[in-house]
């Protein structure tokens, strides 16, 4: 009985999670979507700029 519960605490201790050593398994392809997401905020940004000097044009 002592034994299964050294292993089940000895289980939980590694399990912790803590670690720094612990890797960002995704880190790349986060930093490439918030990229991705400037582009289209900026993109979108032109577009409406467009579309705003088109009706301005549009209204003389």
């Amino acid at each position: 009985m002592k034994y299964i519960l050294l292993a089940v605490a000895l289980l939980l201790n590694a399990c912790d999670g803590s670690s720094p050593a612990a890797p960002k398994i995704a880190a790349p392809q986060r930093e490439a979507l918030e990229k991705a997401k400037d582009v289209e905020q900026l993109v979108q940004k032109q577009h409406e700029e467009s579309q705003k000097k088109i009706g301005e044009a549009e209204g003389k």
